[in-house]
């Protein structure tokens, strides 16, 4: 206990906390019956990527968590049984569709911040065409929305108008995804494609609530500022929501050593009530810089000491370590990062550089090689191939294997 009566965790229990709260501990390997279900709870959110180098992030956490799988099965698992559906639940990202109310303030948010800049006045005519073509021909694609020839571009991302009205409805709430063809959405009206229960809009400050309770249990150990991003919740609503499941017992206040604001002052942290330190982890992994390990990266560098930046969109001659960076998890810590880039036509799993932590393990280098030759095998690749840049000794070609 520390002078405020609150128990105190070392570093290495919060991250034994966070990652067996995050689905690293357990068995690795995928269960047979809903071999889905313990990632997906562990994460509540998954977050949606178009990068596709190597992986579609979304892919990645399960594989992460547990090895193989058959991709198509997690397709069918996510679209076909009306279980999950997508909104900006911390980016855009996967949710359950009983989680799906708890979003309402959100969308009500949307549309009060759309009308109020003009949005919703200026695509008058084109919202109401869109909502009348999905009433009439049921789900569609923007391109089967437009009319006629591709549709003049406007100033956001290169959309169309149509574009803009959907995605304007969809932040609304109005319209949702019915599935995708590669990473192209079909959209329909909400009361097409979901259950009556999921429209429904509960009080917000209960939704905030329970969205704070989701993120404190997906976290085990967690600050103000790591609750409130992994829903993006303003501060003020993460920290009302904070005080009452405090006052409710779900979380307690805890001392979490080494993490101190910028002044060295200890940071207020909560650790969920049914969070344990586990006895065991399976803490080897390759994560996509979406997973909620690394995704807050003030937290990943408090819990990890690790500096994360994505470099996607940093010029090649200002990146210093590849554009698309995986970071390493060895034995419970983040001790490296590499680059990945899948050669489909070659059958290659492309390494153009490879990066290790100071202090990182003496297995690291055998870990990587493992989990990178999984990795390739794992979408269908037949070899490892590794540029000689970064400090993370690998041999330049392995063989891929599960």
């Amino acid at each position: 206990m520390n002078a405020n009566g609150s128990a105190t965790l070392s570093a290495a229990e919060a991250r034994r906390i966070v990652l067996a709260a995050q689905g690293f501990s357990g068995a690795p390997k995928l269960r047979s019956r809903r071999p889905f279900d313990p990632a997906l709870e562990s994460l509540h959110v998954l977050q949606i990527d178009s990068v596709n180098v190597f992986a579609r992030s979304h892919y990645l956490p399960v594989f992460s968590r547990h090895g193989s799988y058959d991709a198509e099965q997690f397709d069918r698992h996510l679209w076909d049984g009306g279980e999950y559906t997508e909104y900006w639940a911390h980016e855009a990202a996967f949710i359950p569709v009983e989680d799906r109310p708890l979003f309402a303030w959100r969308m009500a948010d949307y549309r009060e911040r759309f009308r109020r800049d003009g949005r919703t006045e200026r695509l008058a005519a084109t919202l109401a065409g869109v909502r009348q073509r999905l009433a009439d021909a049921g789900p569609q694609f923007v391109r089967e929305l437009e009319d006629g020839p591709r549709e003049r571009r406007g100033p956001w991302w290169d959309w169309s108008d149509t574009k803009l009205a959907v995605e304007t409805l969809f932040a609304e709430g109005e319209v949702v995804s019915a599935g995708r063809e590669g990473f192209q959405r079909k959209y329909a009206l909400a009361e097409q494609v979901l259950p009556e229960h999921a429209l429904a809009a509960p009080p917000r400050d209960e939704a905030q609530r329970v969205l704070i309770e989701r993120a404190a249990r997906s976290l085990g150990v967690a600050t103000l500022a790591d609750l409130a991003d992994y829903h993006r919740l303003k501060t003020p609503q993460a920290r009302a929501a904070v005080r009452a499941l405090e006052e409710a017992g779900e979380l307690l206040p805890v001392t979490v050593e080494g993490w101190v604001d910028s002044r060295g002052r200890p940071l207020p942290a909560w650790l969920h009530r049914d969070a344990r330190v586990p006895a065991r982890l399976a803490p080897d992994a390759l994560l996509t810089p979406f997973d909620p390990v690394v995704w807050f990266r003030p937290r990943a560098e408090r819990m990890f000491d690790f500096h994360y930046r994505i470099e996607i969109y940093t010029p090649k001659e200002k990146r210093r370590y590849g554009y698309y960076c995986l970071p390493l998890l060895v034995g419970g810590r983040l001790v490296g990062r590499i680059d990945l880039k899948a050669d489909r036509a070659g059958k290659r799993l492309l390494v153009p550089a490879a990066w290790q932590e100071p202090g990182a393990s003496a297995r690291t280098s055998d870990a990587a090689q493992r989990l990178l030759a999984r990795a390739a095998a794992w979408q269908g690749l037949s070899e490892v191939t590794v540029e000689p840049t970064g400090n993370l000794p690998l041999p330049a070609r392995f063989d891929a294997s599960e």
